[in-house]
């Protein structure tokens, strides 16, 4: 295969809402064979790709505070919920063909790898999407920092946030006509900007760490594989 790519390696951060149907809860099966073929686009073109997947679609430990839950049952419901999602897409992923595995923060070994990291090295070299669950494996951490931390340990390219905006807006763009889009801007600019694209964690630790993050929107038709390619799609956000 003739190599069309730029980055060889990536991290998907996508959020849990990619995978839910109508009203943005739940899993929709057909919604996850949209992105399995997404994601197949990007296999395709010789990349190694890995995935963090959020739960916003089923739970946010969020509203279990708000209510009086203790913050680390909250956040543990969270992560398993987040194991939930991983499951699905490698279901849709593993018939259209794609060789997966998922591993998990939380041991759960009836139905997912313990994450280690050599492991999903070991698979990414061996052309298989490595699903990655569970989050940190840590409450008070978001799935974003999970994302910028196993972007840094398995030592990607770049980290693609994959979200329903077109990159890194000054406000929210559904609330806001006259947001800015940024087409690059710096992690300090961002963190002192406090754009929520990202939590400022996840963006300090890819800050640390020279981890470019490009951030997209996963529905603009081919937008995963101008990434990859190095073509100008989003916003990049580094040095």
């Amino acid at each position: 295969m003739p190599k069309t790519y730029k980055f060889k390696r990536v991290l998907l951060k996508l959020g849990g809402e990619a995978l839910a149907g109508v009203g943005g809860s739940g899993i929709d099966p057909k919604q996850a064979d949209l992105v399995s073929n997404i994601i197949a686009d990007v296999v395709s073109q010789g990349t190694e790709i890995a995935v963090v997947v959020g739960a916003g679609n089923l739970w946010r430990g969020s509203i279990g505070t708000q209510n009086g839950m203790e913050r680390t049952i909250a956040d543990h419901m969270g992560m398993l919920a987040t194991v939930m999602n991983a499951i699905a897409l490698q279901d849709a992923l593993e018939r259209a063909g794609i060789s997966t595995r998922v591993q998990t923060a939380i041991e759960i070994k009836e139905v997912a790898e313990p994450y280690i990291w050599r492991r999903a090295v070991r698979h990414l070299e061996k052309e298989r999407v490595v699903i990655l669950g569970g989050g940190t494996g840590n409450p008070y951490f978001t799935t974003d920092t999970a994302g910028a931390l196993r972007a840094v340990e398995i030592d990607a390219d770049i980290l693609i946030k994959a979200t329903k905006v077109d990159g890194v807006y000054s406000t929210d763009p559904e609330h806001n006509d006259n947001a800015k889009r940024y087409d690059k801007i710096s992690y300090m600019e961002a963190i002192s900007l406090r754009l929520k694209f990202m939590d400022s964690t996840a963006l300090s630790l890819c800050m640390d760490n020279d981890m470019p993050i490009a951030v997209v929107n996963l529905w603009q038709k081919d937008s995963l594989l101008k990434v990859v390619r190095g073509e100008k799609v989003g916003t990049i956000v580094s040095k």
